[in-house]
């Protein structure tokens, strides 16, 4: 790894590397708004991210990088969650793009556009390797959101990686669109960090409903990616709408059922690749789920056996880490995912997992969407329940279709229809949403 990497990599000043208002930006546009956004920052040593653009976040972020600036991306933007998070790092401002007060902490607004007579300096600042950049917090999906350092070299190796993976799969660097947050470690690596150091062409907006993914589309110039997850992708299949040509798609939060992912490809005309990782890892790995169950890791990352975990190194991670999930590992860069290890439960005996069982869920007809729940109790004879969303299905109904496919200790008791079920802007449901409609259905147990 190099000691040190260009805030940007090299390119030609017209390139088009960004579309803000479906207008094309130019590289050195695009510089001279970081550079003017990182002589704002005086006595900043950390900043919360806000922004609900992506260019202008995009632009706040690497005008972080550019002032050596620490940058916090929350799971949350309650003002209860940024206090924390601001008295846990004296010196923070809140980075925003938009009206708001966040008393006592000082918020600055970013989406100031450059002069455009304003020359961009010819010696573009070089961040050194080991030079935090990021803390990134988990999403809350399995408990309290955790932070995790993250450093320029790291993350450069790791985007030139999947970059190549990427690209290879779509032909060519593409224009992305994406539908997760692009503070998750997930949308900031492929929406935000892709395009911008792997080459292709970042897009500001962040559209979540199918007829915004399809205008978003229709606005870039081909090739386009689409980033999105496995909610969102069935929520767009249901749409059936006619969306520009894709290049590529690109799944991650939840693992992908081959079923949805074979149906994605052939209804949206192109190849569809998962990626495996972490908030505490990054990208670790990618597998074409149409094709093969088997994940591969990106270059540079190997994995070995250690005790009972299965650690993960290489050149775009600060040390070897283990992987939170049971695998089983083949060789050094191929593995198969067993099952998210938070998901394993086990009753009487009898094992089984989250993750499966809301497959099994959600390919009911009728199942608009559901998640199953294991209550805390202290008791020895818990059993799963489950919260579903499907209009005009009883939930007699929707137990009968499990029936057949798991064994009975896994049937939920009780299975509750409601008429939404919340999931973050990643499509997960979080753990504070589980116990608050566990605490408003399920009477206590234990």
């Amino acid at each position: 790894m190099p000691s040190t990497y260009p805030l940007l990599p090299d390119g030609p000043d017209e390139a088009m590397i960004a579309f803000r208002g479906g207008r094309p930006v130019r590289r050195d546009l695009f510089l001279a708004d970081v550079i003017a956004c990182a002589a704002r920052l005086d006595g900043a040593t950390h900043a919360i991210h806000l922004c609900s653009d992506r260019y202008w976040f995009s632009v706040a972020l690497l005008a972080c990088m550019a002032r050596g600036v620490v940058s916090l991306l929350p799971n949350s933007s309650a003002p209860e969650h940024l206090a924390v998070l601001a008295a846990q790092a004296p010196g923070t401002s809140v980075l925003i793009d938009h009206d708001a007060t966040l008393p006592p902490l000082r918020c600055l607004r970013v989406d100031v556009p450059a002069d455009a007579a304003r020359s961009v300096p010819q010696a573009l600042p070089w961040i050194s390797a080991t030079q935090c950049v990021a803390r990134a917090y988990t999403s809350g999906s399995t408990g309290e959101p955790q932070g995790h350092d993250k450093f320029f070299g790291c993350l450069m190796e790791s985007v030139a990686a999947a970059a190549r993976r990427v690209w290879a799969v779509a032909g060519a660097p593409c224009s992305v669109v994406g539908t997760p947050s692009f503070r998750h470690m997930y949308g900031l690596e492929s929406t935000v960090l892709l395009p911008l150091f792997g080459g292709g062409r970042l897009t500001d907006c962040q559209p979540f409903l199918p007829a915004d993914i399809a205008a978003t589309l229709a606005e870039l110039p081909e090739p386009r990616l689409l980033v999105t997850t496995p909610f969102h992708l069935r929520k767009l299949l249901e749409a059936r709408l006619k969306l520009p040509r894709l290049a590529a798609l690109l799944s991650a939060t939840a693992p992908l059922s081959p079923e949805l992912a074979r149906q994605a490809e052939v209804e949206l005309g192109a190849p569809l690749l998962e990626i495996y990782g972490a908030t505490e890892l990054g990208q670790v790995a990618t597998r074409r789920p149409s094709e093969s169950a088997e994940w591969t890791t990106l270059d540079g990352l190997t994995l070995a056996h250690q005790q009972d975990a299965t650690l993960v190194s290489g050149a775009a991670l600060h040390r070897p880490q283990p992987l939170n999930d049971v695998v089983e590992l083949l060789d050094s860069t191929h593995f198969r995912l067993i099952d998210r290890a938070t998901d394993l439960i086990n009753i009487f005996g009898k094992r089984s997992s989250l993750g499966f069982l809301n497959q099994l869920l959600l390919q009911i007809p009728g199942v608009k969407d559901g998640v199953f729940y294991l209550p805390e109790s202290k008791q020895d004879d818990v059993r799963p329940a489950a919260f579903v969303v499907a209009p005009g299905r009883s939930a007699a109904d929707i137990v009968a279709a499990l029936r057949p496919h798991v064994d009975p200790v896994f049937l939920p008791r009780p299975l509750v229809l409601i008429d939404a079920l919340p999931r973050d802007t990643n499509g997960k449901v979080l753990a504070q949403t589980l116990r608050a409609l566990a605490a408003a259905h399920l009477a206590p147990k234990g």
